[in-house]
Order: C-alpha cells, then sequence, then structure tokens
C-alpha cells in the first residue's frame, strides 16, 4: 500500500513558469512527463509526445484563463487536472478539461476527485459548459456511439463510465491519423493535379514557413474564427470563438517563440482577393520525432473546389522540401467530416487513435468539491 492509499486526496494547483530556466518550471516539467509517459503506455508509441518547451507557448496564452492541478505520491505528481477557457466572448460560457493518471495509480479514485475539481473550478468561475477530450482505448465489447452516428467509444472503458457517472455526453468521435513520410511522389502528383484542375483560375495557393505576412493578418483571424463556427461539432455545442487580427498576431509570436517550425498554406479567392481557406502545420526541432497538422479549414462558401487536397499537399510539400527527414505527420479530424477525411485518405493518411468529445452541462447550483485556496 502506498501512501496516497492511506491518506485524503490532495490537489495542489501549480505555477506555469514564464520559462523553463527557473526553480518554479520543476512543477511544469514534471506534468508535461506525466502526460507524455501515460500517453504513451496507452498507444504503444511516444510519438504524440510534446516537450515542455513545445507546451509553455500554450500555456501562456494571455487571451485564456489556464490552470493546471496535480496530485502527488511521496512527493511526485502522479495526476494531471487542466483547465482552459476564454476571458471574454461566447467562448467564455465553455471550459475544456483534461484529466491525466499515471498507469500505476489508477483506480484509487484520483481521476474522479480530478474531474469533479476541475469540473467545480468551472462552475465557481460561472462556466456553463465544460468540454474534454477522451482517449478511446480498443475496439472489443459493446460500443458507445455519438448522436452524429459515426464512430464510437467503448463503453465498458473505465474513463467512459467515470464520464457517464458524473453526467457526462459522448458529443463526437474524432479520428487521429498519421501519414508516413515520405510520400509516395508518383502517388501524391496525381492528387495535386487533380486539385489544382478542380481550384481553376479563382484560387491561388500561397505558402510561407514562420511568421504570416501583415496583409493576411485580418483573413486569418476570421479563419479561426469560423473554425468555431464551420467545422463540424458533433453534438457538442461549440460556441463561436472570435479572432482579432491582434489576437492572431500575438498568438503566433507565442507559438514561434517556442522551439518548433510553422509551415502555412493558405489558398486564395482571386475575384475578391480574401483567402477562403488556411491550413497550419508544426514540425518538432529534432527532425526524427513526426510534425502536426494544426488547424486546416476550408470556408463553407468555397467548398467544392478540392481546396482541402490542395492545402493538406500544399503544406506536406513544404515540410518535406525544408525538413526532409520527419517520419511522419498527425491530423486530427471529426468521424463525420467525411470531405476531410476523403482529403486524408487521398493523401496517404492512416487511423492511428480515436477520441471521444465529451460535454457537461454545469449547474449554477450544483453540488461541488472544496477546493484548496
Amino acid at each position: 500500500m502506498t501512501p496516497i492509499d492511506r491518506a485524503p486526496i490532495v490537489i495542489e494547483r501549480i505555477a506555469v513558469p514564464a520559462t523553463l530556466d527557473g526553480p518554479d518550471a520543476a512543477d511544469f516539467v514534471e506534468a508535461v512527463a506525466v502526460e507524455n509517459v501515460t500517453r504513451a503506455h496507452a498507444l504503444g508509441s511516444d510519438e504524440m509526445a510534446w516537450l515542455p518547451d513545445e507546451q509553455l507557448p500554450n500555456w501562456l496564452d494571455a487571451y485564456k484563463d489556464m490552470r493546471w492541478f496535480v496530485v502527488r505520491d511521496a512527493g511526485r505528481i502522479v495526476a494531471t487536472g487542466s483547465y482552459e477557457s476564454r476571458l471574454d466572448g461566447d467562448a467564455a460560457t465553455t471550459a475544456h478539461v483534461d484529466v491525466t493518471v499515471l498507469p500505476s495509480h489508477r483506480r484509487r479514485g484520483i481521476g474522479s476527485a480530478l474531474l469533479a475539481h476541475v469540473e467545480e473550478v468551472a462552475r465557481r468561475e460561472g462556466r456553463t459548459q465544460v468540454i474534454a477530450y477522451v482517449r478511446s482505448l480498443g475496439d472489443a465489447g459493446p460500443r458507445l456511439l455519438p448522436p452524429t452516428g459515426a464512430g464510437s467509444v467503448g463503453a465498458d472503458d473505465p474513463a467512459v463510465r467515470l464520464l457517464l457517472g458524473r453526467d457526462w455526453v459522448l458529443g463526437q468521435v474524432m479520428r487521429c491519423s498519421r501519414l508516413a513520410l515520405p510520400v509516395d511522389e508518383e502517388a501524391l502528383a496525381g492528387i495535386r493535379d487533380r486539385a489544382r484542375a478542380a481550384a481553376g483560375d479563382d484560387y491561388r495557393l500561397r505558402t510561407w514557413i514562420g511568421r504570416s505576412p501583415d496583409e493576411w493578418l485580418a483573413d486569418l483571424a476570421d479563419l479561426e474564427t469560423r473554425m468555431s463556427t464551420d467545422a463540424p461539432s458533433g453534438g457538442v455545442d461549440e460556441p463561436e470563438d472570435i479572432w482579432t487580427a491582434e489576437r492572431f498576431r500575438d498568438a503566433e509570436d507565442q507559438a514561434l517563440a517556442g522551439p518548433r517550425t510553422r509551415f502555412t498554406a493558405v489558398v486564395e479567392h482571386v475575384p475578391t482577393g480574401r483567402l477562403a481557406g488556411f491550413s497550419q502545420l508544426e514540425a518538432p526541432a529534432e527532425r526524427s520525432r513526426p510534425a502536426f497538422q494544426q488547424d486546416t479549414l476550408v470556408l463553407r462558401e468555397h467548398r467544392g473546389h478540392r481546396l482541402g487536397w490542395l492545402l493538406k499537399i500544399a503544406t506536406t510539400d513544404l515540410l518535406t522540401a525544408e525538413r526532409p527527414g520527419h517520419p511522419g505527420v498527425f491530423t486530427f479530424n471529426a468521424e463525420e467530416n467525411r470531405p476531410m477525411l476523403d482529403v486524408n485518405e487521398a493523401v496517404g493518411f492512416v487511423p492511428f487513435e480515436y477520441e471521444g468529445v465529451w460535454s457537461k452541462q454545469v449547474r449554477a447550483d450544483g453540488a461541488g468539491v472544496r477546493l484548496r485556496p
């Protein structure tokens, strides 16, 4: 029996350091390690790991309220619980939460305590909804389907039982896909030609590495806003998250302060001079590790021209031309988003893992846990 089995579960908030050089960074670094170990255990691969210096920029987002809670056993962090919400606008009604427990410390009530804690933080802060992305393990046994009917999660999975027991609702299933690099150029060339032909003269592809040109900031901000309204959200009520040019630049500069390199492709609608779609890809400094596709969107009014194909291929082309050697690219898409999955599958992406997207309405008068100061 370990010390945590004999004592109450203590949840504490850790500091998010301004840099990783100071003495206050130790807890943050250890918490990141817990997440990476847990993810690698579930997937049998460490390819999905994000290192502390790669995660820190997101935690320093000035437009969000972000808090990280941990549970320790004999002084060592064994579980984490995160809370994230916008500070203003419609999106401020919703908080995104996540709970991670080391495999060695499961079935001791730690996950339940952390989930109750972050729910209570959301309720206390006036949020009316919480959303969580939860990895779906295994494909055997009875299945639970989201309202979209696309994809499923294991009904007997301990995490699923925990969420259902706390009145969470499954609203969507996300697919994580992996593209092995290098891609077969002969196969890719055919897809590239078909995409260019479908786009025609009304659409012009542009690409860059690193910081975005000032001339496109307003359009990029609009595309990020439309990510919250145009991307499939299944049975999850995702509020509109409004971006401005200033917010886009701030977020981009913060991300680029980290060690990852960002590759961007956009499609300009020539008759209007406005952007019709974009795709971002980020690669770690080590070429032995995979890259990650970030936001990708084609505006509703411009769909049907295979612009998604054009954008996906463009970011892949840019990565392989400028940074050859990465073993693969990961991307996430809603299981019901068949048009984008068609794009990925045509390029060569194959399923790697699945996540359930869960939500819960938070009642202002709901029973909560007692928070530590």
